[in-house]
């Protein structure tokens, strides 16, 4: 085998289809384009969402809702994830700092804290807002509701 004896598969390489090239081609006059309308013409582009003439999915679906710009959003934590927390390492406070280390929020998060679960901890927990349950439980079992900015 030499370099200058080297030659590709057989059928994996095709000639490219020559248009345009006179009618005995059998692909000149109208180049495959078919006859006359903006697809056969040069610089043709077609308008994305353009359904020909038919009214687009766009405007036949209707408006609605509104998106608040300054809208809180909230990362939920239930009390039983933060009982889950203290048992496994007890602290008086619970704060933003303590959930980032422990990867149940990121850092930008905001923080609602909710009533699923029991609570049985006397600890300081500070978070962005709480439900009014778990703020009722969380004062049951003798620890502090702190809210933050």
């Amino acid at each position: 085998m030499k370099l200058n004896t080297l030659k590709p598969a057989k059928g994996s390489v095709k000639n490219r289809k020559r248009i345009g090239r006179g009618t005995g081609s059998g692909k000149g006059g109208t180049s495959t384009r078919g006859h006359k309308g903006a697809k056969s013409r040069s610089g043709y582009h077609k308008k994305i969402g353009h359904e020909g003439g038919q009214m687009p999915l766009y405007r036949r679906v209707p408006k609605f809702g509104f998106n608040k710009p300054d809208k809180k959003e909230f990362k939920p934590l239930n009390l039983d994830t933060l009982e889950k927390l203290l048992n496994d390492n007890p602290v008086a406070v619970v704060d933003t700092d303590l959930l980032i280390k422990n990867g149940l929020i990121s850092k930008k998060d905001r923080v609602k804290v909710l009533s699923r679960g029991e609570f049985n901890h006397k600890a300081e927990i500070k978070a962005h807002a709480f439900s009014e349950k778990a703020k009722q439980k969380i004062e049951k079992a003798g620890g502090i509701v702190t809210v933050i900015q």
